[in-house]
């Protein structure tokens, strides 16, 4: 069941990058190429990938690439100030998503690399406002859920509080 787990995220994450930039397209998408990387050239788009630098130290590095979108997946929450790279992204389309903020568990934190951490888990409201001020105009969201496959009363909750939230935003 433990691969079974991204797919429903993968798909619809899939979905709506579609609906918001039919393939053929070219694009950035921020963070180390990653299994949806493939997933998204196997569905037609060209994607280039930063290599792993640090976006709060070198935001401008987004600049490098002539690119018709740039795409974000799970990325913003874990830099200090997304800001400075939403400014600096020279396409005129975004696609992100984000976890969202959920009021009955912390921000996620791995306890065994001390990189994959949540530095944002932001609310809908919060997350729209910071592309607002960044020059961005939303143009499209979407929320889902998470599938757990436990049980117990935050597996329950997370059936039904939408964890994940899509973005399309043009500048």
């Amino acid at each position: 069941m433990h691969n079974v787990l991204p797919l429903k995220r993968y798909q619809n994450t899939l979905n709506f990058l579609k609906s918001a930039l039919p393939a053929p397209a070219t694009i950035l998408d921020l963070g180390v190429r990653n299994p949806f990387t493939e997933i998204m050239e196997q569905n037609g788009y060209t994607v280039y990938n930063t290599l792993g630098e640090d976006l709060d130290e070198l935001p401008e590095i987004v600049k490098d690439y002539k690119v018709d979108a740039v795409t974000a997946f799970e990325i913003f929450e874990h830099l200090v100030s997304p800001y400075a790279v939403l400014k600096a992204i020279e396409a005129n389309k975004l696609i992100t998503t984000i976890p969202l903020n959920l009021w009955f568990a912390k921000a996620y934190r791995s306890k065994t690399d001390m990189w994959d951490r949540h530095y944002h888990e932001f609310e809908d409201w919060q997350f729209d406002w910071l592309l607002e001020k960044s020059g961005w105009k939303i143009k499209n969201t979407e929320k889902w859920t998470s599938l757990v496959n436990k049980i117990g009363f935050r597996p329950i909750l997370r059936k039904f509080t939408p964890r994940f939230y899509a973005v399309y935003a043009e500048k």
